[in-house]
């Protein structure tokens, strides 16, 4: 049986470098300023032969229900509600405070079995403070050290001891399957398969309302959201089915993002951090939703977002969120697109669609649209239509000649989708200028229909017969 556990306690002791150590990744940013963690992340941790959900959660700390404190306690709070277990961590240099006991009798209200961790437990200090977590009456606490990985072991035994039912039934589970071949989940990138659930990233700048949007697609407050702008720090992954009319439901993994500054504007490490983070959701995602804001849409910073979406290879599409406030909705919707035709060359056809989280409007449209241009991203295309669509392209439009020869663009094929990547095969493409290559691409994505999704184009050269370079001379 599955099972999760939900990591609790102050600010700054710890949770999140656990967290980390568990699921053995980064995926959680970690930074000595308190207060790093802002909304819930979820992971798939592995201790031994257990593997379990582990959830990594908000400091504890008090404030008024409205306030951000308030919001990021409401997401602890909710997180407990949904788990099997709790640990409750200590710093156990700093010892016991007022805040540990306080919060200690909001966990042990919660009904669930606890696990007492007095963290940073390695030296003398550490020791002492462990001892001295017996005060909060959670029972004995586990001594360990997320940041060194110190102490697992006995983690592992008190997990055992807490969930007894359903370790053992992981541990039976676990020996049926001991026979069965594990396959790993590398993609080949060929072709689309649609039971791998689709992987999409919410990028924009900050305040443009990312969180809002997704969980208004959840139907759920899933993450933490506010006037403030920059509440969202850490890229955190939910999952989601789309339901569609035909039945053939959809497995969704959205990812939600870091607001995106200007790079002269951010100074502080941790949104440095931050940004990385949510560069690195760009880098995994398949189909990235860049949202705008419709009051004032395509600034600067939104397309050096499209242009990094772009460089990555991804396919985009842009939702302009926020058009509830919109009145002459028509009009502006057909300049919106106009512009982004303008201003996004390289992604020419990249769908432009208008939704609202606050209202839910236009939800359908941007599944669609993303469902369309990845399924447009996977796409392959025969090598006999390239090549009968090349020699008419070049028989319209003829490459340059140079030095009074003429180019010659031979054979054309596509290797490889995600994105679409061609190889052109010819004489003295090295001197092929970058004005036909474009030309070439815009051609594809009319002729193909290409729209929203970058495409890849090689040179290779064929083999000239007359070079005497590898060969040896014959006199």
């Amino acid at each position: 049986m599955h099972f999760s556990i939900a990591i609790i306690g102050r600010p700054n002791v710890g949770k999140s470098t656990l967290f980390n150590r568990l699921v053995g990744k980064k995926l959680a940013l970690v930074d000595d300023q308190p207060g790093v963690t802002r909304d819930r992340r979820e992971g798939e941790a592995h201790l031994g032969d257990l593997t379990f959900t582990i959830v990594d959660t908000a400091g504890l700390e008090t404030g008024d229900a409205e306030s951000l404190t308030g919001r990021m306690r409401a997401q602890t709070e909710a997180a407990i509600g949904l788990a099997d277990a709790i640990f409750f961590m200590i710093d156990a240099r700093t010892g016991i405070t007022p805040v540990d006991r306080h919060f200690a009798s909001l966990v042990r209200r919660a009904g669930k079995p606890i696990i007492l961790i007095a963290n940073k437990a390695e030296g003398k200090q550490g020791e002492s403070g462990a001892f001295e977590a017996f005060n909060l009456g959670l029972g004995e606490p586990v001594a360990l050290s997320a940041e060194h990985g110190d102490g697992f072991a006995n983690l592992y035994e008190a997990i055992r001891e807490a969930l007894p039912a359903e370790t053992a039934l992981a541990e039976i589970a676990e020996e049926e399957n001991e026979e069965r071949p594990v396959f790993g989940d590398d993609e080949d990138g060929t072709e689309l398969d649609v039971t791998k659930p689709l992987r999409i990233a919410v990028v924009g700048r900050p305040n443009a309302g990312k969180s809002t949007l997704i969980n208004r697609l959840l139907g759920e407050d899933r993450l933490l959201t506010g006037p403030e702008a920059g509440i969202t720090r850490d890229s955190i992954s939910v999952d989601f089915t789309w339901k569609q009319p035909d039945g053939n439901d959809r497995q969704m993994k959205i990812f939600d993002t870091a607001g995106l500054r200007k790079r002269a504007n951010i100074q502080e490490k941790l949104e440095k951090l931050a940004v990385a983070d949510a560069i690195r959701a760009v880098k995994f995602a398949e189909v990235v939703v860049l949202l705008l804001d419709a009051t004032i849409p395509f600034e600067k910073q939104d397309l050096t977002i499209a242009s990094l979406v772009e460089s990555e290879g991804r396919a985009l599409v842009i939702a302009v969120n926020k058009w509830d406030l919109i009145d002459d909705r028509n009009n502006v919707l057909t300049t919106l697109r106009e512009e982004a035709t303008r201003l996004l060359p390289q992604l020419r056809g990249t769908p432009v669609v208008p939704v609202s989280g606050r209202t839910g409007d236009g939800f359908e449209g941007l599944m669609r649209a993303v469902m369309a241009v990845h399924a447009t991203w996977n796409r392959r295309i025969s090598t006999s239509k390239l090549n009968r669509w090349l020699a008419d392209a070049t028989q319209r439009t003829p490459p340059p000649a140079v030095s009074g020869r003429r180019i010659r663009l031979r054979y054309m094929t596509q290797p490889k989708a995600r994105p679409p990547h061609f190889i052109i095969f010819g004489n003295q493409l090295d001197e092929l200028p970058r004005s036909y290559e474009r030309f070439l691409i815009n051609s594809l994505r009319e002729t193909f229909d290409l729209p929203g999704v970058p495409l890849r184009i090689s040179r290779r050269a064929g083999d000239n017969p007359y070079s005497t370079k590898g060969k040896r001379k014959i006199w």
